[in-house]
């Protein structure tokens, strides 16, 4: 089976004769959504008549939604709502990437769209500024599903030379990781750092600070633009939890503050968060994967620097506890603490709205 794409062995000279061509005043815009598996992006392409200046000079759209699982053929019309722009580094300025919520024929939130109950609740809490970071782990594929890099047949060394690793022996598919990086940072997309993980051919990337919705906003568009990178070079990238049995799994480790966590003495109101969150194990667990906490099973078992999905704990700077508090952070008595539940292929608006909730709106007490 073949490891690479043919799109990818494509002449790319030729095709960039053709992106190098003027277009005048009409902008190309990408609309991005959720598909109803709830973890898989679609996407189309329209033309304006102009470069918008906002979101609000972006019109609703529509798609078929019985060819993304949301929809019977019937009756298939689903709703394009765009909610946030972007730069889109492929087709250069004044080109436009545009991130949509899915609404069905009623014009209700589709099943797959969390963000409308995200977004609801982090209005609630506005007064409390509450900045979220993604430690988004994923693994490169080559399209035959076998790890990018590795042999043939067998395994890389045992891991331990690769985490923040260098050279072509630890480091396998940077120049993916660098091109995401950088378009990234073209989109506008708060990327903020990015590593090469403990396992061969596993990265991550870092997306924050973020205040309320537009952490899963960001987030959404940062893994639309590496599904995107490794389109162009011929491979693909999973967000699978667990994807090679007795080595590192994926997941999506997700830092929390508050203003009042950011201030002086701000790790008593971090414990009680933490406290909290102790107490809702069970049900964060249901919806930090796609499938209620099913995929973590394979993930969250005590080994591989992770905690047991069937227990709770936390500690400084315990990379094997529930949550973590940073040692900075318990030496300075303030700044934030980690969720390291999450699995890679979590949805982000239903992280950050169930630790919003169980955090700041179970009690009156924040």
């Amino acid at each position: 089976m073949e490891s690479v794409s043919q799109s990818a062995l494509l002449n790319k000279s030729v095709r960039q004769q053709y992106m190098s061509l003027p277009q005048g005043q009409q902008c190309q815009v990408t609309y991005i959504w959720i598909d109803g598996s709830g973890e898989g992006l679609r996407n189309k392409t329209r033309t304006l008549d102009e470069e918008p200046k906002s979101i609000e000079d972006i019109p609703e759209w529509n798609y078929d939604g019985s060819s993304t699982d949301q929809a019977e053929g019937s009756n298939s019309d689903m709703y394009l709502i765009p909610v946030k722009m972007f730069r889109d580094p492929f087709t250069l300025d004044p080109n436009k990437l545009v991130l949509c919520e899915v609404l069905n024929c009623d014009r209700i939130p589709a099943k797959t769209n969390l963000r409308t109950s995200c977004k609801a609740v982090m209005d609630v809490v506005k007064e409390h500024c509450l900045w979220f970071g993604m430690e988004q782990e994923y693994t490169l594929l080559g399209i035959n599903g076998h790890p990018f890099s590795w042999p043939p047949n067998g395994y890389p060394e045992p891991q331990g030379l690769y985490y923040c690793g260098l050279g072509a022996e630890h480091a396998y598919g940077r120049d993916i990781v660098e091109c995401h990086y950088k378009a990234c940072l073209y989109a506008g997309v708060k990327i903020c750092g990015t590593n090469a993980e403990v396992m061969p051919s596993q990265w991550e990337f870092q997306v924050g600070p973020c205040e309320g919705i537009e952490m899963g906003d960001h987030l959404w568009v940062a893994r639309f633009l590496l599904h995107r990178v490794c389109e162009d070079f011929g491979v693909t990238a999973t967000m699978d939890p667990k994807p090679v049995e007795d080595w590192n799994g994926a997941g999506c480790h997700t830092n929390i503050s508050s203003n009042q966590m950011r201030d002086e003495g701000g790790l008593q109101y971090i414990n009680q968060a933490i406290e909290k969150l102790r107490i809702k194990h069970k049900e964060h667990i249901v919806v930090y994967d796609p499938h209620g906490g099913e995929d973590n099973k394979r993930r969250l078992t005590g080994l591989h620097e992770t905690s047991n999905i069937q227990n709770f704990s936390a500690g400084v700077a315990d990379r094997s506890a529930s949550i973590r508090i940073p040692r900075q952070v318990d030496q300075d008595k303030k700044g934030y603490f980690e969720d390291r539940r999450p699995a890679a292929n979590c949805n982000p608006y239903a992280v950050t709205e169930a630790i919003t909730k169980t955090c700041f709106l179970d009690s009156e007490e924040n």
